[in-house]
């Protein structure tokens, strides 16, 4: 991975950590109650927004794509939190511990990002913003299935990889819409 791409998907993870940490002062880890399946729904719902967001090229709601990427990020790590840990019958991790396994799970999914980009010769870069929306989408409805199916796959990779993959892709489209647009 170059240099370059270190240094841009360290200031997109800085900017879903501050949003993550900010929520999490609010409402403490009032997450930790959701099943897996509800994060699903939870993302689920921000990729198709982003998607309608796209097609109809305006949007209601003063919320942008840019916040819908960062919550795709952060719900995605939540759920990876819970296939650790469990679904909690309450709030249950204080806000340091809720930010080291944050911090945690946010660089298992850039070193598996390094490794993938390191084969894959950065070709995330001459993708479109809507593609990766649409990549997301569809590792959504893998997650669907997977749940659907109790967690049982017979050949493909289980729920943790679909994860670890849409917060790659939310972080590409994260990079392209805040810092290449900008020429940064």
């Amino acid at each position: 991975m170059s240099d370059k791409t270190t240094v841009q998907f360290e200031k997109v993870i800085s900017l879903c950590r501050e949003v993550f940490r900010k929520k999490q002062h609010d409402y403490g880890s009032a997450w930790r109650v959701l099943r897996t399946s509800s994060l699903t729904d939870q993302i689920y719902i921000k990729a198709n927004r982003i998607r309608s967001i796209q097609t109809k090229g305006h949007q209601k709601v003063e919320e942008g794509i840019v916040s819908e990427f960062i919550g795709i990020v952060n719900y995605s790590v939540m759920a990876l939190i819970q296939l650790e840990k469990g679904v909690a019958e309450e709030a249950d991790l204080d806000e340091k511990t809720a930010r080291q396994l944050y911090d945690k799970t946010i660089y298992a999914a850039r070193d598996l990002m390094m490794d993938k980009n390191h084969d894959y010769g950065e070709a995330w870069r001459n993708m479109r913003v809507s593609s990766l929306d649409d990549i997301i989408l569809m590792k959504l409805l893998r997650i669907k299935q997977i749940e659907d199916h109790k967690g049982k796959t017979l050949v493909s990779e289980g729920l943790d990889a679909n994860y670890y993959d849409i917060i790659n892709y939310a972080l590409f489209a994260l990079i392209k819409l805040t810092i290449e647009e900008n020429n940064g």
